[in-house]
């Protein structure tokens, strides 16, 4: 059987990668600031729900907002405001379109002055309880707002059922978990950059040792057990070993995260201005291949474009 002919192979192949496959991933930030030279692509609330809209009628369902504190202290206090920028993100982008699905970040790390993921105690040293206290708060303010699924990013044993355990009593058992499962890498620059949340250690203490995927399993599998609904893999090309594992060990759905540094490496900006997305996208093939319920990127307006096209 001939395959050489576009339609045939088209007519033949095996699954394919449509827009709903895709959840775009938006970096907000206040009105006012400017998005200057910043690594990566910035939203105000504004162009938010324009973007969302535009997504939207491509057939990309949802969205995972990232959004940080103008004022910071090492508490984190201003991280579950309820008029903080994420809720009103949140808020503003359910008014617009109620059915877009709304995936969160769940963490300290653009809200707390050092960048970093955890609180210091009375001696600079991890205070997990007492940030474990603060994201849980953080999730329901999220909830609250309209959120659909909370993304605990901290990676701090035990987060996922604090968070759990605080939205149950706060009435929003609806609200689904996605965890991150995170590896340690390179590739995460452009977004800490951008959002202000470069660690002042110089290193995530809770991200996981590439050299040891079993101890990701076991962490992802611990989540699950914790309460997680889905599990987030970053980076996503970084984490395909594992993602086939845990396509075999979990019942939950798979989503990797296309980071900054894989949008960065494998996007052009033309000189039309357009993004030119053709080595991104064929990277997703192996993502979906590998058994990738969901790909998160920053790119899934030009990816639901070229899928389509």
């Amino acid at each position: 059987m001939p395959t050489h002919r576009l339609a045939i192979r088209k007519h033949l192949g095996g699954p394919t990668m449509s827009p709903a496959d895709l959840t775009m991933s938006f970096l907000v930030r206040e009105d006012g600031e400017e998005p200057g030279k910043r690594p990566m692509p910035t939203f105000t609330i504004a162009e938010l729900v324009e973007a969302v809209r535009v997504l939207d009628d491509l057939g990309v369902r949802s969205g995972k907002f990232f959004a940080g504190s103008r004022l910071r202290d090492d508490r984190a206090t201003q991280a579950a405001s309820p008029t903080g920028l994420m809720a009103r993100a949140i808020k503003a982008v359910k008014k617009a379109r109620p059915d877009f699905t709304i995936v969160t970040e769940n963490c300290v790390c653009s809200h707390n002055k050092s960048g970093e993921c955890w609180l210091p105690n009375a001696v600079g040293d991890i205070d997990a309880e007492e940030t474990k206290k603060v994201i849980a708060a953080q999730a329901v303010t999220q909830a609250e707002a309209g959120a659909d699924i909370i993304g605990p990013a901290s990676m701090i044993p035990g987060s996922v059922k604090a968070v759990r355990e605080a939205l149950n009593a706060a009435g929003h058992r609806g609200a689904l978990l996605m965890p991150h499962l995170i590896f340690d890498s390179d590739l995460y620059g452009g977004y800490r950059a951008t959002m202000g949340a470069a660690p002042a250690s110089g290193t995530r203490a809770f991200q996981l040792d590439p050299y040891r995927p079993e101890e990701a399993v076991k962490v992802a599998m611990d989540m699950v057990e914790e309460g997680a609904d889905a599990i987030l893999l970053e980076p996503a090309l970084f984490t395909v070993d594992t993602l086939v594992t845990l396509k075999k060990k979990l019942d939950v759905p798979l989503m990797p995260f296309s980071v900054s540094g894989e949008y960065i490496r494998l996007t052009e900006r033309r000189s039309d201005g357009t993004l030119y997305v053709r080595p991104l996208a064929e990277s997703y093939t192996v993502l979906k291949r590998s058994g990738a319920d969901r790909i998160i990127t920053y790119a899934a307006r030009e990816i639901a474009k070229y899928v389509t096209a």
